[in-house]
Order: structure tokens, then sequence, then C-alpha cells
């Protein structure tokens, strides 16, 4: 078992406060948008006394990993450990398919183009499917609304968009969108800010509020049209999202555990100041419409939320005396409450809120107990 100190994003949207209160420090002066737990190479978690968790398993992947796990995935850990904290909405975008990211990324790397750039698309040959569970309450945008309820909606805002997606359908409209001239996207996302200021239709209200805010953050961006275009989802405290690859999505306000493939890949379509790249974005997003389910963990003392991805899996453990977990390969532990003494073999740490472990394979149980709130990062179904 390998204590770790974890990276934290500053990014621009990130909460000042938020990622230092579950750290038990104080707030840095500044945003802090994400924690990463897990072997990333671009920001690994370090080992305390013993470097870059990517490092340490490099030089002993078979012991760390297993020899099952590190055959699948190339001796690499395939999964990353995230708390996101959003003071404001992330941009509108989606992430590739595997075969999509492998292309691009040799694409990418025969053109030349510096793994660091600011224009790069494809930082890694992975996808990225992943889940986030609320901490607390949690705003987001999930995949494209069902067609007749978007056509009622810019009905309701008097927009001719409305006529344009009965006549040609969602692709095809979405396309239009993001295909036209700088100063014709930039008139259609000012007259459809103005009508979300100024008539929200019944039942919409919500939708037009956050519409409101995000031309206010982003005035004159067109992605203030394709994000009316998805499903507005309020999480509570334990519910999640799953966001499979083409799912186009953005996480607007508020705190959560997130587990994905080991990958950066994301491809931008608007509502912020990074990098976009409409035509890229568009070769990879789904375009099936209809309501974003909200995950329930099932199970008890750990609740397992349930996904098809294969590099992860990810429960919360709701410690309150002694529990023992079946061993599932490498995995990561994140406390988020409380305290916890967790033994495997003859091995004993203590973890406060805000600590975190890495687990190498093993074949004894783990062994919990105290209370606490746990989260655990293991690899997905075979």
């Amino acid at each position: 078992m390998l204590r770790l100190e974890n990276p934290v994003q500053p990014y621009a949207w990130g909460s000042p406060t938020a990622i230092a209160s579950l750290l038990g420090r104080e707030p840095p002066g500044g945003p802090q948008a994400e924690l990463w737990l897990g072997a990333h190479p671009s920001a690994p978690s370090q080992v305390v006394g013993d470097g870059g968790l990517d490092a340490v398993i490099a030089r002993a992947p078979s012991t760390l990993l297993g020899d099952a796990v590190a055959a699948r995935f190339g001796g690499t850990l395939p999964f990353l450990l995230k708390v996101l904290a959003a003071a404001q909405p992330l941009s509108l975008q989606a992430h590739p398919s595997l075969a999509q990211a492998q292309a691009g990324f040799a694409r990418e790397e025969a053109a030349g183009v510096p793994r660091a750039a600011a224009h790069r698309n494809y930082k890694d040959a992975n996808h990225k499917p992943e889940l986030l569970c609320a901490l607390g309450e949690f705003h987001a945008l999930c995949g494209f609304r069902r067609l007749a309820d978007s056509i009622a909606l810019f009905r309701g805002l008097g927009l001719s968009l409305a006529e344009r997606l009965e006549r040609d359908g969602l692709r095809a409209t979405f396309e239009w969108v993001m295909t036209r001239p700088v100063e014709e996207r930039n008139a259609l996302a000012g007259a459809t800010a103005e009508a979300c200021r100024a008539r929200a239709p019944a039942g919409f209200e919500r939708e037009c509020a956050w519409g409101v805010k995000l031309a206010a953050q982003y005035p004159g961006d067109v992605g203030l049209v394709g994000a009316l275009l998805l499903n507005l989802v309020t999480l509570r405290d334990g519910e999640a999202l799953y966001l499979p690859a083409g799912n186009l999505h953005a996480y607007l306000e508020g705190v959560g555990v997130e587990v994905m493939a080991n990958s950066d890949n994301v491809l931008r379509g608007g509502l912020t100041p990074k990098h976009v790249d409409v035509p890229e974005l568009l070769s990879v997003l789904s375009f099936s419409d209809g309501p974003a389910e909200v995950l329930r963990p099932r199970g008890a003392p750990e609740a397992v939320y349930e996904t098809p991805a294969a590099e992860f899996r990810l429960s919360r453990v709701d410690v309150a005396g002694p529990v023992t977990l079946a061993r599932r390969g490498p995995e990561l532990l994140l406390v988020t409450r409380g305290e916890v003494d967790v033994r495997c073999g003859a091995e004993l740490l203590d973890l406060a809120q805000g600590e975190s472990i890495f687990v190498g394979a093993d074949d004894g149980p783990l062994e919990l107990d105290g209370e606490a709130r746990v989260f655990r990062a293991t690899v997905g179904a075979a």
C-alpha cells in the first residue's frame, strides 16, 4: 500500500475552496479545479518517498498491476481518479472512441504537433469513458435532449431554429449551427441569449436561466445553442452520470468524484477560451437523443456504480465498523469523510479525510475499520 500526494490542476473554472477543504488545507487564493489520483504521465500522483506513481508502476508492472491487468493494458494503470470542483461551467465537449483516439494521436504525432501544444487534440492514444459521482448537488449538461422537446424549447423562444430542427433533424441542424461563418454564429448566439432573458418557455425556465449565465460568461459563443440542445441534469449527493465516447456534455457547477480511462483527450465545441476544433468534434459525436440516465449505486457497505467500462469500476464504501473487501487487482482509495484504518496482509495504514493510497495487486482482502466514506477505483469487468 502506497501513500500518495496528488497534483491539483488550477484551471480557471475551479473552485477556490472545495479541494482545499477536502484536503484540510488553507485555500490557496486561486482556483483549484481537479485533484488527480493516478499514473497519467502528464500529472502523476507522487508516491511518498518514491517518486511518480507512473514510474513506480513501470519498474514492476506485473507485481503492482498483476499479470493479467499488466498484459491487458500494456503495463499501465488503466484508470484515473479525480476530484472535480467546478465553480464555473466547463467547455462544451466530447471524448473520442479508442479507435478514434489511436488514429488522431498517430496523425498528430506524424504531423509533428508537440504534445503540450495548446492546439493539440489528442494528448494520448486512449479513449476516455468517464463516470462522475456527485458530492452534494451537481449541475451538468449531458447528451442531446429528445428532439421533440428541443423543438418545443426553441419554438417557445421564438427562434427559427425550431423549424430547422423539425425539418432537418438534430445532426444536420447542429452541424449547420456550428459551422456558420463567425458573424452568423455570433448573431445566432446573441439572439438566443436575448430570447432566454426575455421569454423562457414554461417548463424550460431552468434551461434558460443557465443559458443566460453561459451567455454572460461567453458572449457571442454559439456553443450556447449547443448547450440548449442538451439534457440539463441536477445530481444529488451520491448520484452519478456515465459518459461514453461521443457524448456531448458540459459540467456546470458542483463537486464530484470522477473516474475515467487513463486519458486526457478532450474535443471542445465552445464555451471555453481553450482550443476549439469543430470539425474534429463533429467527427466523434453521437447524435442519439433522449433523457440522461442517472446512476445510483447498488450494494452495502460497498455500493457499486455499474458501467460497461473495461478500464474502471467505481464504488463507495461507507465504513461504520469492520468491512472486508475482496481484491480486484490494483486500486486507488480516497477518503472523502471521516477516518479509516486500512489493512492488507501485514500492512496497516490510517487515512484521514482527503488522504489516498494506491494498493498493488494482491490475493489477500482489504480490511477497513473506522467511521468514514471511501471511494474505491478498481479495474472494470474483463
